[in-house]
């Protein structure tokens, strides 16, 4: 009997030479515009990624000045440093990194690093399989995940999660064969342990269902909502729910007046109105928000935003927004 192919990914690089650690480094986090230079330790580098598409073990050294700016979008990611340290920039506030203090990197705003002589960790989540984990964990409907960059975590939290880190080091970086199932579970039980340990809030959408929706129809409403920031077409939702494409237009047009695909594009517009709400036109600008809501004609998306909401994406996004005050 053949052995199970392993369901690991990794790579691994290393070098003595400036220009390609910024290379290497601006690929693996989608990036430009970072700066390295050389301090009083000789310089190298290396990188080691190992996981798979749910999550990502990363160690970096890195004996040099790393400068630049990101944006994570898609992932979570946490980091901590056994040497070294540096600082993480959003707007005005910074989070220094110290060594055995574990950081997540600021999500859905662009953020500045300055990092030097570097022993780090990472640990890297796709965004979509943990909101699907805490969906679960929370006994919600799926939603967005907003983590507090600046928190810091409990002790008891704290330990819980180094004592899950090394078991999940030990398996993905082990020598031992690791079967697809095994990393499932490891993958799993770390993304428990980040929830739990890390202060989030879970924007899990109200799902207001349209009056006279029921059985079918309202089946595909929900999946609409859960899924909306998937690529999904109303042949996908009537694949879901168990009919053909004219069925379930027929089926929403009796129940609810409304096209299926029309109603996908308003929960999708109500998306980006609720980002653009909470949004700060100095981080964020509409195209960003609108294209990743799958609008890519702006001028199309700015005319149905305005007829939605009665104003348009820059309006919303440039309104003042309530200070709070700190008692």
């Amino acid at each position: 009997m053949d052995a199970e192919p392993d369901p690991r990914i990794s790579f691994e690089a290393s070098g003595t030479e400036l220009d390609s650690a910024v290379q290497l480094y601006e690929e693996a986090y989608a990036s430009a515009g970072f700066s390295a230079t050389r301090t009083d330790r000789p310089f190298a580098y290396r990188f080691r990624v190992v996981g798979d598409d749910a999550m990502t073990l990363r160690s970096t050294r890195f004996d040099g000045r790393m400068q630049g700016e990101l944006e994570v979008d898609d992932e979570f990611v946490a980091t901590w440093t056994s040497d070294g340290g540096g600082r993480l920039r959003v707007g005005r506030q910074d989070v220094d990194l110290v060594p055995g203090a574990p950081r997540l990197f600021p999500n859905d705003r662009p953020f500045a690093f300055d990092l030097q002589d570097l022993r780090q960790n990472l640990v890297q989540f796709d965004r979509d399989y943990l909101e699907g984990v805490a969906a679960e964990l929370h006994g919600t409907r799926r939603g967005s995940l907003v983590f507090d960059h600046t928190a810091i975590p409990a002790p008891a939290d704290l330990r819980g999660w180094n004592e899950q880190v090394q078991r999940a080091a030990a398996a993905v970086f082990g020598p031992a064969p690791l079967t697809e199932l095994a990393l499932a579970e490891t993958v799993r039980e770390t993304a428990i342990a980040f929830l739990r340990t890390f202060p989030h809030e879970h924007r899990a959408p109200e799902i207001p269902l349209l009056a006279g929706a029921a059985g079918r129809v309202r089946q595909a409403v929900e999946f609409m909502h859960a899924f909306a920031h998937t690529p999904i077409t109303t042949t996908d939702v009537a694949e879901h729910v168990g009919l053909s494409v004219r069925g379930l237009q027929q089926a929403f047009q009796r129940q609810v007046g409304v096209a299926p695909n029309a109603l996908l594009r308003g929960i999708r517009l109500d998306r980006v109105h609720e980002e653009l709400e909470r949004a700060s036109a100095a981080e964020t600008t509409v195209a960003s928000v609108a294209v990743r809501w799958g609008f890519a004609h702006l001028g199309r998306f700015s005319a149905a935003y305005a007829a939605r909401f009665g104003q348009y994406p820059r309006d919303t996004l440039q309104q003042p927004r309530p200070v709070t005050r700190r008692p």
